[in-house]
């Protein structure tokens, strides 16, 4: 399986776990069965799909085994359905899904590390030719990689430890290592050279660096602080400057480019949740756990944050007006961000206001706003597949 198909398989499985994760909000099932849809399935598989595509030319090598992501593709699809379903199942349901989630993520650590072992801190770059000023913000940019494999490392091996007794790692913490720690690491680093080509734009050097040292170190004080308020305050506050730090380079970017594109937009909304997802998890950190302020923070986070910049960066990797079926265009697109942003937003209002209708019209405009992300997704992969 080349990494461009690859790729393609991955998104697509990512966009019906996508689907999947606002169903089950909008039926209010339960909160893991939301996270394990929406962070295993929606933005891990994105990830994985991307990582395979992107990383060997940004590490300025090739993918060292070229069957990793065939391999790994069923494992990470029915170990993220298995772990999905394990809170209805039975009782083996979740240590098999962990098994098989874990051996997917092996296969990934083991041809990503081995594709990139001889330049672990991405000083090569692959960057050159109308591109060569940028390399100085890739080498910090790549230097991001590594460390969220490492997270992704730890996560696993956490998961597994637990699925046979240990009970090493709680469930929160796996949560936030992946999703602070691999997942929104690589939206940084990925993103600091994604972006500013996407918006022929230069992002601010100093910032760069700010993001990747505070992004680095921030997840694991998150995760290993929550039950202790001062270290997860600390963790939040150096979680909140990477992610603030983040949003205002790309709002400068987009500031700074003539390009308006429809993913663009997606992505802006998504920096809109960080800001409000991280000043969300801050109040927690000082007041402590109030369930509608905890469902508001994730959501806000994995939906709005990571969710919507999935989003954006798929409607520019393939564009909408490429599908081959009625209404694949921008202005479907523009509809599908109009929903996912605007029923996130009317979500948090619920929640916080504790306004029922609310959370319940917001969950169905984000079911339908996934629907119809899903639907020019596959409208653009149909044109491939027809050739």
């Amino acid at each position: 399986m080349r990494p461009g198909r690859a790729s393609r398989w991955f998104v697509t499985a990512s966009a019906l776990f996508f689907v999947g994760f606002h169903a089950a909000m909008a039926v209010a099932a339960p909160r893991r069965i939301v996270v394990t849809l929406g962070l295993y399935g929606f933005v891990l598989h994105v990830l994985f799909g991307k990582a395979y595509a992107l990383v060997p030319s940004y590490f300025d090598r090739d993918l060292a085994w070229e069957s990793g992501p065939a391999v790994q593709f069923p494992l990470s699809v029915l170990g993220t359905t298995g772990l999905a379903l394990a809170p209805l199942g039975p009782p083996w349901l979740r240590p098999v899904g962990t098994t098989l989630w874990a051996g997917g993520v092996a296969v990934f650590l083991g041809t990503l590390g081995w594709t990139i072992r001889d330049n672990v801190t991405g000083s090569a770059t692959g960057t050159g030719g109308a591109n060569a000023h940028r390399e100085p913000v890739d080498r910090t940019a790549n230097v991001a990689v590594p460390i969220a494999l490492g997270y992704l490392a730890f996560a696993a091996g956490g998961a597994l430890a637990t699925a046979v007794g240990f009970e090493s790692i709680l469930p929160q913490q796996l949560s936030h290592l992946l999703a602070a720690g691999t997942a929104a690491l690589f939206v940084f680093g990925v993103g600091f050279r994604l972006f500013p080509r996407f918006l022929v734009a230069e992002a601010p050097r100093p910032v760069v660096t700010v993001v990747i040292a505070a992004g680095a170190g921030g997840p694991a004080l998150l995760a290993f602080g929550l039950f202790d308020p001062e270290l997860l305050l600390v963790g939040g506050v150096i979680e909140a400057v990477a992610v603030v730090g983040f949003v205002l380079s790309y709002i400068v970017l987009f500031l700074r480019s003539e390009r308006r594109r429809v993913g663009f937009y997606a992505v802006l909304l998504a920096v809109v949740a960080g800001v409000v997802g991280i000043g969300l998890g801050l109040v927690l950190a000082v007041t402590g756990r109030s369930p509608a302020l905890v469902t508001a923070h994730y959501r806000a986070m994995l939906a709005g944050f990571l969710g919507l910049t999935v989003v954006g960066a798929a409607f520019q990797f393939y564009p909408p007006s490429v599908g081959v079926w009625p209404y694949a265009d921008d202005r479907t697109a523009l509809v599908s961000i109009g929903l996912l942003g605007g029923g996130l937003g009317m979500q948090l209002i619920g929640l916080i206001g504790r306004f029922g209708w609310a959370t319940s019209v917001g969950t169905a405009a984000g079911a339908l706003g996934a629907l119809l992300y899903t639907y020019l997704l596959l409208a653009a992969f149909a044109r491939r597949w027809k050739q």
